[in-house]
C-alpha cells in the first residue's frame, strides 16, 4: 500500500463529502479503489483521473462546486480563486500556432511554454503529453482541448501557468467523429489540486459558445487574453 493513499475518512475531507457517500459509491463500483485487509485505499493518481473524466460529464453548476470544493483544503481556509487570465502570459500565446497535426500541435504548444523559461524540459513535457493523449485524448466536441500530463510534473516547472495556441484549421485530434480541433490549452501544473482546480475553470469558460467564436477571430495574442480575462469575470462564482 502506498504511503499516500487515501483511506475513506481522508478522501471523503479530501472532496468535502460525507464518508458514508465514499463508502456507498465505493462498494458499488462508481469510486476506483481496491480493498487492503477489507479496507478500502484509494490511489490519488486514480482519483484525480477520475475526478477528470467527471468534468467531462458535468453542469456549470457541478464543474462550479467542484472547483470551489477543490479550493477547501482538508482542515484548512478557503484559497482565492485561481486566475486563468494570470496565469497565461501573452509569450505563452499563438495565434496562429504553426502546426498541422496532432504530433506538431503537441511539440508546438510545449516549445511555446518553454519560451517562458519556467518549462525547463520540453521534450520531456512532449512526451508525457503525448502519453496521456495515448490514453484518453482530451479533445472535446466543441473544438477545444486541454493538453497536459496524466500528472504535474513539478521537477521541470518554475510555477503553474498555461499556454494557449489555435491554428489556422481544425484538425483531426481525436474528438468525437468528425469534430476538428483548432483551440489548444496546455496546463502546466505543479500539484494535483492546483490542476483540478485550472481544469474545472477551463471547462466553464470553454462551454460558453460565444467566448469560442470570439476567440477564433481574435486577430493576436493580446486580444485573445483580453478575451480570456472578459470572460473569466463573467464565470458564476
Amino acid at each position: 500500500m502506498a504511503d499516500d493513499d487515501f483511506d475513506i475518512e481522508r478522501l471523503a475531507a479530501y472532496l468535502h463529502v460525507d464518508p458514508v457517500q465514499v463508502a456507498k459509491l465505493a462498494d458499488r463500483g462508481r469510486l476506483p479503489g481496491r480493498r487492503v485487509g477489507g479496507q478500502w485505499r484509494f490511489s490519488p493518481a486514480t482519483i484525480h483521473h477520475w475526478l477528470e473524466e467527471r468534468m467531462g460529464l458535468s453542469t456549470d453548476d457541478e464543474l462550479k462546486q467542484m472547483e470551489t470544493a477543490l479550493r477547501r483544503p482538508p482542515g484548512g481556509m478557503v484559497e482565492a480563486q485561481v486566475s486563468l487570465a494570470a496565469m497565461l502570459p501573452l509569450e505563452a500565446i499563438a495565434i496562429p500556432l504553426a502546426a498541422r497535426t496532432r504530433q506538431s500541435v503537441i511539440g508546438s504548444m510545449c516549445e511555446l511554454a518553454a519560451q517562458t523559461h519556467w518549462l525547463w524540459d520540453a521534450p520531456k513535457m512532449v512526451e508525457a503529453v503525448r502519453m496521456r493523449e495515448d490514453l484518453c485524448p482530451t479533445a472535446l466536441d466543441n473544438g477545444a482541448a486541454l493538453l497536459h500530463p496524466r500528472r504535474p510534473l513539478e521537477a521541470i516547472l518554475d510555477r503553474p501557468f498555461l499556454a494557449l495556441g489555435r491554428t489556422a484549421r481544425g484538425i483531426p485530434f481525436g474528438g468525437a467523429k468528425d469534430t476538428l480541433t483548432d483551440i489548444f490549452f496546455l496546463i502546466l501544473s505543479i500539484e494535483d489540486r492546483g490542476h483540478l482546480q485550472v481544469l474545472a475553470r477551463l471547462s466553464r469558460l470553454l462551454a460558453d459558445a460565444t467566448f469560442l467564436t470570439e476567440l477564433r477571430g481574435a486577430a493576436d495574442a493580446r486580444t485573445a487574453h483580453e478575451l480570456v480575462a472578459r470572460y473569466e469575470i463573467d464565470l458564476p462564482a
